[in-house]
C-alpha cells in the first residue's frame, strides 16, 4: 500500500517557523523520526519511509501554499495514489491552537491552499488533518496571524501538538481514517 503525505507551507527562510508552514514542520519532523532525507523533486521537496509494510511518502510544495494543488496533482498521478490515500495537513486559525481533527472531505474553509487542491484535483473528497493554530489576532489581522511565527509558549507546546499528528499520519496509513478519527480527533 502507498500513501501520499503532504505538509503545506511556503518555501524559504522568513516562513519557516510561522503558523502557516506547521504542516511543513510536522512532516519534517516524521522524517526525522525514520531518518529518511529530501530530495528536491518536481514542484516539491520529496522524502520517502516504510512503516508497518507501507510505503509513504512525503512532498513539501516548493509552489507556495497558494498554489499546493500543482504539486499535489502531480505527486498522486506520478505515484499512482489515489485521493483516499493522500492526507493533506494544514493550519487551520477556527481550531484552538493544539487540536487536532482528520476529515475524510470537506470544505477549504477560506484557506487558500484546499481551495487550490480543491480546484486542481477535482473536488473536496480528500482526506485532511487540520493542525489548530488558534484565532488570536484583532479583526483584519488573519494574513498577519498566519504568516507570523509561533509565540514561545506556542513553540514550547508544538512537539506535543506534531508528535500527536504523527501518531495519526502513521494510524491513518495502517488502521486506516476511520479508526484514527475515532482515536485521535479532538
Amino acid at each position: 500500500m502507498k500513501y501520499l503525505i503532504i505538509g503545506l507551507g511556503n518555501i524559504g527562510p522568513e516562513y519557516e517557523l510561522t503558523r502557516h508552514n506547521i504542516g511543513f514542520l510536522t512532516i519534517d519532523r516524521l522524517a526525522d523520526k525514520f531518518d529518511a532525507s529530501w530530495q528536491s523533486g518536481r514542484l516539491a521537496f520529496k522524502s520517502e519511509l516504510k512503516h508497518k509494510g507501507r510505503i509513504i511518502h512525503l512532498i513539501k510544495p516548493t509552489t507556495y501554499m497558494n498554489l499546493s494543488g500543482k504539486a499535489v496533482n502531480y505527486w498522486m498521478k506520478e505515484l499512482n495514489i489515489s485521493k483516499e490515500n493522500i492526507l493533506v495537513l494544514v493550519d487551520d486559525v477556527a481550531i484552538p491552537f493544539g487540536k487536532l481533527r482528520m476529515r475524510a472531505k470537506g470544505s477549504a474553509a477560506g484557506h487558500n491552499g484546499l481551495k487550490n487542491i480543491e480546484a486542481l484535483c477535482g473536488g473536496q473528497d480528500y482526506p485532511r488533518l487540520r493542525m489548530g493554530i488558534g484565532d488570536d489576532f484583532p479583526k483584519g489581522r488573519q494574513v498577519d496571524y498566519v504568516l507570523g511565527r509561533f509565540t514561545q509558549s506556542e513553540f514550547d507546546e508544538l512537539p506535543i501538538m506534531m508528535d500527536k499528528a504523527i501518531d495519526m499520519i502513521l494510524g491513518f496509513c495502517t488502521i486506516g481514517i476511520a479508526q484514527t478519527m475515532t482515536t485521535f480527533n479532538d
